[in-house]
Order: C-alpha cells, then sequence, then structure tokens
C-alpha cells in the first residue's frame, strides 16, 4: 500500500462502513502473507488504526442509543 492509494485516506476521516471494508481488505492481505515484514508491519499498523476507528464510531452510536433511552424513559416518567 502506497501513499497514493486510495486505502492511505486519513483514518479519521473515514466513516464506519469505509473503515470497515479497508479493515476487512487488510486482514485478507495479512491472511494471505505480505511479500515483506516491513509492508506486513505497514499493513498491521494500518489495521490498528482502523480497528480503532471503527471502535470510536460503535461507541458513539451506543452514546447515541443510550441517551435515546434515557430521553424516552424520562419522557415515560
Amino acid at each position: 500500500m502506497t501513499a497514493s492509494t486510495p486505502g492511505s485516506a486519513d483514518v479519521a476521516a473515514l466513516s464506519f462502513e469505509q473503515a470497515r471494508d479497508e479493515l476487512v481488505r487488510v486482514v485478507a492481505e495479512l491472511e494471505q502473507g505480505a511479500p515483506t515484514l516491513e509492508e506486513s508491519l505497514a499493513l498491521w499498523e494500518r489495521g490498528e488504526a482502523l480497528a480503532a476507528r471503527c471502535e470510536e464510531w460503535l461507541l458513539g452510536a451506543k452514546r447515541r442509543l443510550d441517551a435515546a433511552r434515557a430521553d424516552a424513559g424520562a419522557a415515560e416518567a
């Protein structure tokens, strides 16, 4: 993966779906075995960043759901 490939986009700017899809591709590449150790490490690091981004999105979604449930509970009381 080079700096000019679409996969090199800033992880923080990716949507959940974009990060998840790229993470799937990275894992598949790692499973196939990269030609060099350096490429394997770069893929691993990218995968870690993508996984963290997905987790950020999921935690944000959970917070929104929790807030919506709390608001619904307060409206019923």
